[in-house]
């Protein structure tokens, strides 16, 4: 090849938005398990919080110093909102709810799970939100709540009234003893009456404070709707987020998989130009040969490649072509066939050499015309064991099997010497085992002068083609290039009709014949 052909890829756009959104949605069925997984997520969340109310109450917390008093403070200093918002969520409180709702202490922890306080910046209001299943438990508990906090709350103040009543009748005590003991000094007397009225005051004034601590300035009430939104609403945030699953799903898969998706990527790999795109089928490769008999997309495809083969790779007159796959499952049978066809379409003599021992014989599936249907000129021509193939408007070519009906006592140096032998004016196309499978292809590969290879378009790892490189290269072939395969509607159906089966051990194996010698064919340029 003495440079690369240049055809039309689909997946070859230069905006490279359009080729990130090919390679995506190449993984529909990634994208739609995760849709599918937002929706039943949407659904399930729909089912559990979609009968859920939210009730809320209000509570102004007040500061225990005393707002007519001479000296202010400012109202930060007073109250410590976050340290009543800690309180107010505590387990002594969540207790004390759970009394007022008539339910046993050990529900408190359960209650606590429902309730959600908050506090506005610069702000003493306490808000206290309570989920329930019912939006009268819910006002009950958000009721409950607020009435146990200012209940422990004035009870927190009322103990530290007392702590402080204590302290000062301490002091008073004291007071009163010395006094007693002060009768003669008229001014000791006095000063000890002025402190003790002084205490005395104080004691008044500490028991006078209001203990309350706080207001309730919001009831909770029975909410007339839910708390969470509606089906609608969680179902299209369950397609939302899956759909956002799905594409990053479909990403990941797509950054590790190693499959060929275009002929770039075969081109990148295999450092060989790629042949021909064979668009997806319809039938089964049964039928066969195609070209000159049945008409299609990949019939002409398959007829453009032998032309593209005689313009660039082979001149007219004696070939040998090899065409193979990397592994099994490309179309290689059908290629070999049809460009067989399409090179006979164009004037040549064509043999085409099945060498491949491990499968029923591909002369078995052809439309081989029978003996009496001969011309006397075509039996002279045709090698030993050979038979004729009609491919309809396309003309004929001879046809043989160079297997031996054995896989197991086959190996590479015997598949070239059981290759048929063609006359110089003949071209031969030979197929034959994958070739990372079998050593076959790669002893057949230094006889010939060119190798094809034909690979799955979507099923064909790109190691596989750089191991191919590298042992065609390393062996001494000449590969012409790839042709890419998009597959076959109906795959199943064809993977098993196209299953591998024994030969008969009592079959009888075509004569053996031997290819032409080497400078009987023409050389092909290396590209």
């Amino acid at each position: 090849m003495t440079g690369p052909i240049h055809l039309y890829d689909r997946y070859d756009e230069p905006d490279q938005l359009r080729d990130q959104l090919r390679r995506l949605l190449r993984h529909r069925g990634v994208i739609a398990l995760g849709i599918v997984l937002g929706l039943l997520g949407g659904a399930a969340l729909a089912l559990s919080r979609a009968h859920t109310y939210t009730s809320t109450s209000e509570v102004l917390v007040r500061s225990t110093a005393d707002p007519f008093g001479t000296v202010s403070v400012a109202a930060d200093n007073q109250v410590s909102m976050g340290t009543e918002q800690q309180i107010a969520a505590s387990a002594a409180v969540a207790v004390r709810a759970a009394r007022l709702m008539g339910q046993a202490d050990g529900r408190a922890a359960a209650l606590e799970d429902d309730l959600r306080i908050t506090n506005q910046a610069k702000s003493q209001v306490l808000r206290f939100e309570f989920t329930a299943r019912t939006p009268k438990r819910a006002a009950r508990g958000a009721n409950a709540f607020a009435e146990a906090y200012l209940a422990d709350r004035k009870a927190r103040n009322q103990a530290a009234v007392q702590r402080a009543t204590r302290g000062v009748e301490q002091q008073i005590k004291t007071v009163e003893a010395a006094q007693k003991k002060e009768t003669e000094d008229d001014d000791a007397t006095k000063a000890l009456q002025s402190q003790l009225d002084t205490l005395r005051k104080r004691v008044v004034d500490i028991n006078s404070r209001d203990t309350d601590g706080g207001d309730v300035v919001r009831r909770g009430e029975a909410p007339a709707r839910p708390s969470v939104p509606g089906w609608p609403a969680l179902l299209a945030l369950g397609l939302a987020g899956g759909l956002g699953l799905g594409i990053l799903l479909a990403w990941l898969r797509s950054a590790l998989d190693t499959r060929v998706r275009s002929a770039d990527e075969a081109r990148a790999a295999l450092r060989t130009p790629v042949l021909g795109l064979l668009p997806p089928g319809h039938g089964e490769d049964d039928d066969l040969p195609a070209v000159g008999r049945q008409g299609g997309d990949r019939a002409e495809m398959l007829r453009a490649l032998a032309y593209r083969l005689r313009g660039t790779g082979l001149p007219a007159g004696t070939g040998r072509l090899l065409v193979v796959s990397p592994r099994r499952g490309a179309a290689t049978e059908e290629v070999a066939v049809n460009l067989a066809a399409a090179l006979a379409e164009c004037g040549d003599e064509v043999l085409l050499v099945d060498a491949d021992p491990g499968t029923a014989a591909l002369t078995a599936r052809l439309p081989l015309l029978p003996d009496d249907a001969r011309t006397p000129g075509d039996a002279p021509s045709l090698p030993d064991g050979s038979r004729l193939v009609d491919a309809g408007t396309a003309g004929r070519f001879a046809c043989c099997a160079g297997g031996t009906g054995s896989p197991a006592r086959t190996g590479g140096a015997a598949a070239v010497h059981r290759l048929p032998a063609g006359s110089d004016s003949r071209t031969t196309v030979v197929v034959t085992r994958p070739l990372l499978e079998h050593a076959d292809a790669l002893a057949l590969a230094q006889r010939v002068d060119g190798v094809v290879l034909v690979a799955g378009l979507g099923t064909t790892r790109r190691d596989d083609l750089r191991r191919v490189h590298e042992l065609i290269d390393c062996s001494g072939g000449n590969l012409l290039g790839i042709v890419l395969d998009a597959g076959r509607r109906g795959r199943l159906r064809a993977v098993l009709r196209r299953r591998p089966a024994r030969r008969p051990e009592a079959e009888t194996v075509p004569p053996v014949v031997e290819l032409p010698a080497q400078d009987d064919t023409l050389s092909v340029s290396r590209g």
